[in-house]
């Protein structure tokens, strides 16, 4: 059995968001996102993948489809497939979200 500590995956970068993988297998993935203060996911669409994120540490500023709302510690929302999806970091503090993505695009 493969235990984790969500707490151990914290590996920011002043350059650009951070993707760091928890669990990995051919039918999904499950990452870490760890945000800088102003850091972006530029909004993007998965044509066959929903991707779900849930915040673990901070607050930002995430959007589905044509809608934006804030988020932060203990909430999540799931972008289905072919939505437009993207998170910004829009505080002065750290932003780590877990992102759950299935099917696997990889």
């Amino acid at each position: 059995m493969n235990i984790v500590q969500l707490r151990n995956y914290q590996t920011f970068s002043g350059e650009k968001m951070k993707k760091l993988n928890v669990f990995e297998t051919p039918r999904f993935f499950c990452d870490v996102y760890c945000f800088e203060p102003g850091q972006v996911q530029k909004a993007h669409a998965h044509g066959d993948q929903d991707k779900l994120y849930f915040v673990l540490e901070g607050q930002g500023t995430f959007q589905v489809g044509a809608e934006s709302q804030i988020l932060e510690e203990g909430q999540g929302t799931m972008a289905p497939a072919g939505e437009e999806h993207g998170v910004v970091n829009h505080t002065k503090a750290r932003l780590r979200v877990l992102v759950f993505m299935a099917p696997n695009p990889g």
